[in-house]
Formats: structure tokens, sequence, C-alpha cells
């Protein structure tokens, strides 16, 4: 039975540690242009902590913008992550059931997430709920790929992603949207920002439901039920923004967002004895986030921004008997977190110094019984950011302390050289570390209270091209994890050894634009030399999109390779096929307030699987029209 709720409830059942971390965004903020591949002008935050242009980073990094998000027409976050370099997505069902994202071969825990500068995830799994964020309230997306934990705290093993909602505007735009497709989905928003004064608002609103697809594929599950599992999704996001004077800024986030799913699972205990053919599980997974930052310009070169949070992720499990709906029992696995950061910015001629200093506190309620259900962590950051002439590097050093285990100093060393207005070499080296989570180590009949932190030291080199309508990265990585804790055994290894190559390229032509990326990640445990689980060898993403007058054509071809993943018994590895797919839609500017969205996903309909005995949806078209005023 533990095995069941392990594989139906992965969130809950196993992961690494999620230790929150806020991270202060800077005074002045740029915002990025909008265009469909990012233009030498972007600005990005996440990669140094303070807004670079994209010609100056030296970490991989890839930005999303708002309109490159309308563009694509995708359904949901994960669908748009997982299309972009050193990024794999496993999903346990259908179009909302519970994901894991792995980034640069890292496993799920091993990512940070961050939602405007707050981190967000579960405690106890270690793993995000990115099914929860609604795609319509995301005005951007940064991620770094990369050992970040100097930068980052705990986690950062794999990288950052890091997830802004909408802005304020300057004049009142008014937006609503509407959108039908295949199995019963339904999608509808509205939304208004602008500004009165000095005060700059955003407010939203967003519904999602669908009668989704069979969850489980596999009819020798004991939990296998070939009835469809549905979702409906609701969120909320408010942001305020006042200008006290023209060196401070008030600002305040929140966010609210509530997503309820079937799945096939049993119930454990089992008072109403339900059986696989009558049992209705179904999983309420909400997500609350609250932000306050001061942003202050004290003198010419000095700015600093002092940034208080507060994140709760709750997924409980609910029970019922299908025929009557009778109440067959429940099962909860919520965290909250408190978080503050102050973070200060010295100019120095081109370079920046940098200093911030972090406490944060999470807590878990859960129906299981851990002996320990809340930590405390502590940590500063200081940081170099040089550039002159042709020569770039960032130098950081940060040290946390966890109540449970103890002070951690981590480090990262950047260099960069440009060869001429085109070329760029860059070579970085860093440490990070991921203390277990606490299902890691209190879950019952699998925890382990004698697990200690995965530490880990990365090493990359890269090359990247810049001209007018090209662009080009290539990225070879190493990342050695000691102490590697194996999410499904829960045992902790000598070594967890990723390695991998990244390319991307980005080409306009006259009104084409075509993009594609390719990742080889073969990360494995040793000395037993196995595969990750969920992970392929190979990945390649291609898409085009053609303009013409007002029409926006686009094709996406995503090809994967096979990947491994433990059997229905646990006892052994399945092998889950190599797959290709192909999305193709179109975009029509009807009028300058009326777009139309058409886009057919899984054309070929290939049927394929991200993780094993559950399902991924076949051929589906969605149709969404939107307003704007």
């Amino acid at each position: 039975m533990k095995n069941s709720v392990l594989l139906l409830n992965s969130r809950a059942g196993f992961c690494f540690a999620c230790i929150t971390s806020s991270v202060a965004l800077p005074f002045n903020f740029v915002q990025a242009q909008t265009s469909v591949a990012p233009t030498l002008q972007d600005v990005v935050i996440t990669a140094n902590r303070i807004p670079t242009k994209l010609t100056d980073v030296l970490a991989d990094v890839t930005l999303i913008d708002r309109t490159e998000l309308d563009l694509v027409g995708q359904s949901s976050l994960l669908d748009v992550l997982s299309n972009l370099p050193g990024i794999q997505i496993s999903r346990n069902g259908g179009y909302r059931s519970s994901s894991g994202v792995f980034l640069r071969g890292a496993t799920s825990s091993q990512t940070v997430i961050l939602l405007d500068g707050i981190r967000i995830g579960s405690a106890t799994s270690g793993a995000p709920a990115l099914e929860n964020m609604p795609l319509d309230r995301i005005e951007r997306i940064e991620v770094l790929r990369g050992a970040a934990s100097a930068l980052y705290g705990s986690d950062a093993v794999g990288g950052v992603i890091h997830i802004f909602t909408r802005e304020p505007g300057v004049k009142p735009v008014y937006t609503a949207n509407i959108g039908v497709g295949g199995d019963g989905q339904q999608q509808s928003g509205l939304a208004v920002r602008g500004s009165v004064g000095e005060l700059g608002y955003s407010l939203g609103w967003s519904r999602e439901k669908a009668d989704g697809i069979s969850v489980l594929v596999n009819p020798l599950s004991s939990a296998f039920n070939p009835d469809r599992d549905g979702f409906q999704a609701t969120s909320v996001d408010a942001k305020l923004r006042y200008q006290v004077t023209p060196q401070h800024q008030l600002s305040l986030g929140l966010l609210h967002s509530d997503t309820d799913y079937q799945f096939d699972g049993a119930a454990s205990p089992n008072p109403l004895k339900l059986t696989k053919a009558n049992t209705d599980a179904r999983a309420d997974s909400s997500l609350n986030n609250l932000s306050a930052q001061w942003q202050a310009q004290w003198l010419p070169n000095w700015k600093s921004t002092l940034a208080l949070g507060v994140a709760e992720d709750q997924s409980v499990t609910k029970y019922f008997r299908s025929t009557d709906g009778a109440f067959g029992g429940s099962g909860k696995f919520n965290t909250n977190r408190r978080q503050a950061s102050w973070q200060n910015d010295l100019s120095l001629g081109q370079d920046v110094l940098s200093f911030a200093i972090e406490q944060r506190r999470e807590e878990v309620d859960s129906s299981m019984n851990y002996s320990v259900k809340a930590r405390d962590l502590t940590g500063a950051m200081l940081s170099y950011a040089l550039r002159t002439g042709d020569w770039s590097a960032l130098a950081v050093l940060r040290s946390d302390h966890n109540s449970q285990f103890g002070s951690f100093t981590n480090w990262s060393l950047s260099g960069g050289y440009q060869f001429n207005a085109n070329w760029r070499a860059v070579l970085s080296s860093g440490t990070s570390f991921q203390a277990p989570s606490f299902n890691q180590l209190y879950y019952p009949g699998f925890g382990n209270a004698a697990l200690t932190p995965q530490q880990n030291q990365s090493n990359e080199v890269g090359l990247k091209y810049r001209h007018a309508n090209l662009n080009f990265e290539a990225t070879v990585y190493q990342n050695d994890v000691r102490g590697f804790i194996t999410p499904s055994t829960n045992v902790q290894s000598a070594l967890a050894i990723l390695r991998g190559i990244s390319l991307s390229s980005a080409w306009q032509i006259g009104a084409s634009q075509i993009s594609a990326s390719y990742d080889y990640a073969d990360p494995r445990t040793q000395p037993n030399n196995l595969r990750l689980l969920r992970i392929a060898r190979h990945v390649a993403n291609f898409r085009v999109q053609h303009q013409w007058s007002d029409v926006s054509l686009f094709t996406e071809v995503k090809f994967s390779s096979d990947r491994e993943d433990n059997n229905l018994s646990f006892t052994g590895r399945d092998k889950l096929g190599a797959y290709r797919l192909l999305n193709v839609g179109a975009n029509w500017q009807i009028s300058p307030q009326w777009a139309l969205l058409v886009r057919i996903n899984n054309l070929s309909n290939t049927r394929y699987a991200l993780a094993n005995n559950y399902s991924t949806p076949g051929r589906n078209a969605f149709v969404s029209l939107s307003w704007k005023y």
C-alpha cells in the first residue's frame, strides 16, 4: 500500500527537500522588449540577481516574455517549459495531474522555483506543483540552467525557474479570453491593469476545466479505473505598485490558485472497503503567495530591496465512493513558508557589488506523523559582477545555516571573453547543496532520519554567437552530486554524475522565425551506473513560425529518445519508448481588439509515456478568442 501512495501522489511521496529562499528584485527593473525571439536589449534578473542585459549574461539563460506566450498558444506552463532547452518533464496522467520538472538531468526537487521572487513548492515532497500556475497570468519566465546555490541557497542543483506574474500598466488595459478544446477543455479569463497617479495596478481572474482522460493506462494496477479523470482550476491575482518618491517604491503581490483534479488512487486506510471500480479519488492542490517589497535608491550608486513573503503549498487528497458519494478518507501534505530578504547593490563604474541576507521558516501540516515539523534557514550572499573591456566575470560566495543540518558554504565563479562583436566564450564553476525533504527523513515506512545533505560541484563551458538575425549557444556541463538520494528508493548513493550538452539557436528570415534546440543528458548514479528515472538521453525541439499579414502560422516538432522508469511492482525497471510529437496552429489578429488562436496538439495522435503506467493526451484541438481594449 505504501508503494501505491508513493506512486499515485508523487508530491507527497518521494522527492527532495524544498528549502525556501527569497530573492530581492532590484529597484530599476527594465521590462524586456516584446518579441518572439529575445532581442539584444532584453534584460534578465535571475542570472545575477541584478538587472543584466541578455548579451552580458554569463550563465545559460532563457527568457520567455508575454508576447511569446500569447503566440505559442500553449495550454499550460508545463507545456511551455517542456519546449525549452535543458528541460524535460514528467506527468502522472492528463492535463493537470501531478508533475515533475527535470533541469539538466537533476531530479524534480533539485530546481528552485520562484514566483515574483518568492520560493514555492512542497517541503514534504520537495517538488513544486507547477500544474497550479495559471499560464494566462504570467508576464515572463526566466530559466537559469546550472548549479546556483551560491545565489539562491539550497536546492538549486539543476538551476532556477523564475516566474513573474502580470505587471501593472501605464494606462488602463482591459482583457478577456475564452477557449474550448478536446477532452472537454474550457478556459476563460478577465483582467485589468493600469495606473492612477503614482499607483499602478494589475488584477486578474482565470478558470480552466476539462473532462480529461483516464490517468492510468495499465489495467493490472491496483488503482486502475478506465473512467475520465477531469480537473478544474481557478486563480486570482493582484499586484499594486506605489511610487512614493522618485527614490522609493512600495509593491504588493498576491496570487491564489486552486486546482481540483481526479486521479486513480486507493485509499489507505480504507474503512469503506472501496475497490478500484468504485473509488473516486480527488486531489485538491492550491497555492497561496503573498509578497511585499520596499525598493529604495539611497544614493545614485546604491540600491536596496527589502522583501517579505508568505507562501502556502497545500495538497489534500480525498476518496469517495462513486456510487453514492460517501466519504472514504483523506490525507494532506501542506507547507507554509515565511520569508524575508534584504539585498543591497552598489554600482562601481560598470561593476556591481551585491550583498544579501535572508531568513525563512518552513512548517509542514500533514496527516502523516512527522517527528519534526519545522525548520529555520538563514543565509548571507556576497557577489561581485565585473566588466572591463572584452572581459566579464561574476564571483559569488554564500553561507547558509539549516537548523537541522548546520552550516554550508557555497561559491561560484564565472568568466567570459568577447572575441569579437559576435562570438563569446564563457566558463563557470560552482557548488550547491540540498538537504533531505521531510518525506525523505520522516515519512512512515519510507523515511530515513540518518540521511545527510547532498553536496555537488558543477563545471561548464559555453560558446555564444549573436548576430542581427541569428543567435546560437552551446554548453557542455558536468555536475557531480555527492551523497545523491535516489527518489524512488530513498537510498543515499555515493555519487550521481549529471553530464550533458545543450545546443540552442534562433534565426529570423524575413517574416519567418526558426528556433531549434538539442539536449543530450545522461545522469547516472554511482557505483551501479544506473540512469536516473524518467529522463531521456536525447531531446530535440524545432519550431517554425511565419507571419503572413495578420495571420501567424506555426509548426512544432519534438523528438525524445527512450527513458527508464520503475515497473508496477517497484522490483525492476521498464523502458518508456521514444516518441515524436507534431503540433500546428495559427494566430489571427482579427482587429486591434480581437484575436483568434487555433492549435492542434499531437497531430499524428502519437501514443507515448512520460511516466510508466500513466496516460498522455492524444490528438486534441484548442480554439480561443481574446479581446483587449
